[in-house]
């Protein structure tokens, strides 16, 4: 593609003399201007990406890939064989869930409560993987689970007995008032997730129902698969069994929190592709003065014989040349950092005193990061089509250039 005679006169090019030091400082601040706009873009998308997916594997790990509602229609035996018969790698399970207050001496919270049946499958894998106190074994009636946020927040511990009340009324000499019973906490649960760990309490299903004052007909049907992100294909199939239900699945319950991150990322990677377009300036900057410089040397090589073709080929890919070697720095340095970006965030916490990326408000532990292969790539070639630009733009000027004006003088 570029000829022995080009290549030389680019690898010059990029040698400047010490005359020419100002053109020196202008590559210099390409190359790094490239190579740090490759790299953060790179950063940014695998923290965005591990944020996507460590919240997805979170919401995944923690809800029902599937919820079907009674929807004032009982949801009967037949039905669930219907279910179990067609989705056989299915798991299904019967919970009830409802809003209402924890109380605790002068404390109270607003909290979920959710009834489960400890003795299905899945329900007791969540347990033997989160329990950090207690023993699924106590998890008996008028007992509960909480999560370690709330036992945090109310200083509560395995053992203690609280209040809930919940948003069904019962009457009273008095008047109706909210239904309230005693529980005793069995073991305390952390997941990683501080919304889930913070507002949600597990209980036996019958005390569930109890509280609310509800029976078994209100039931929820739970469905979790062996591929989630199959759920709403699977969901048009529910529904073809019975329409009188209600079914939604995980991503229907979080599809504007996905949309929004998705919108995040878009604007994120075209802002920071600027960082890419701003330092390709300096090529389009640094090769304008190049050639304005050379125009001797330029008229020179014309009258030698060399074409206007080739002279362009090797300004081009002196600009080229750093925009290539920019970006495969970029991307070492940006993989780099994406591997140990929690190691750098703890050390800058630390020496800034500053807590950066706080658990409360963005609901993970500690900072994520997920390098996409495919990310890179695209960073990668839009790096280059941005320096090839760079590059051609001065370099199609030559042919422009009169040799006889150029040696007029010499």
């Amino acid at each position: 593609m570029f000829t022995k005679v080009e290549r030389l006169i680019s690898s010059r090019n990029l040698k400047p003399k010490k005359k020419e030091g100002f053109l020196k400082i202008i590559s210099i601040f390409s190359f790094v201007g490239i190579m740090l706009g490759v790299a953060i873009l790179i950063i940014v998308m695998s923290v965005m990406n591990g944020f996507k997916t460590d919240l997805t594997n979170k919401i995944l790990g923690l809800n029902p890939h599937i919820i079907i509602q009674p929807n004032s229609f009982i949801i009967d035996n037949d039905y669930v064989l219907k279910i179990k018969k067609n989705f056989k790698e299915a798991s299904i399970s019967k919970t009830y869930s409802g809003e209402g207050i924890i109380i605790i001496n002068d404390k109270a919270k607003g909290i979920i409560f959710k009834g489960v049946n400890i003795q299905e499958k899945k329900i007791k894998d969540f347990f033997e993987n989160n329990i950090v106190s207690g023993n699924i074994n106590q998890f008996e009636k008028n007992h509960i689970f909480i999560g370690t946020e709330l036992a945090f927040n109310l200083d509560l511990k395995e053992g203690d007995s609280i209040n809930l009340m919940s948003s069904a009324f019962v009457a009273t000499p008095l008047g109706s008032l909210p239904k309230q019973e005693t529980f005793k906490i069995a073991g305390i649960f952390n997941t990683g997730f501080v919304e889930f760990d913070q507002n949600i309490i597990f209980l036996n299903i019958e005390d569930a129902l109890s509280i609310f004052d509800k029976d078994t007909k209100d039931q929820n049907l739970e469905i979790y698969l062996k591929n989630p992100l199959e759920a709403n294909i699977y969901k048009k199939k529910i529904e073809k069994l019975n329409q009188n239900y209600f079914i939604y699945t995980w991503a229907d319950l979080n599809k504007s929190f996905f949309s929004a991150l998705k919108v995040e990322r878009n604007v994120m990677f075209i802002i920071l592709t600027l960082i890419i377009i701003v330092a390709a300036f300096n090529i389009i900057s640094g090769l304008t003065i190049l050639i304005k410089n050379k125009t001797k040397e330029i008229a020179i090589l014309k009258t030698l014989g060399l074409n206007n073709t080739s002279i362009k080929k090797s300004f081009f890919l002196t600009g080229f040349t750093i925009g290539f070697f920019a970006s495969i720095s970029g991307i070492i340095l940006g993989i780099l950092f994406s591997l140990n970006i929690e190691k750098v965030r703890i050390f800058l916490s630390s020496v800034l005193n500053v807590e950066i990326f706080p658990s409360d408000i963005y609901f993970l532990e500690k900072l994520p990061s997920e390098i996409n292969l495919f990310s890179i790539f695209i960073i990668f070639i839009l790096s280059l089509l941005v320096s090839a630009i760079a590059s051609y733009i001065p370099a199609r000027h030559i042919s422009k250039m009169k040799t006889f004006r150029a040696l007029k003088y010499e």
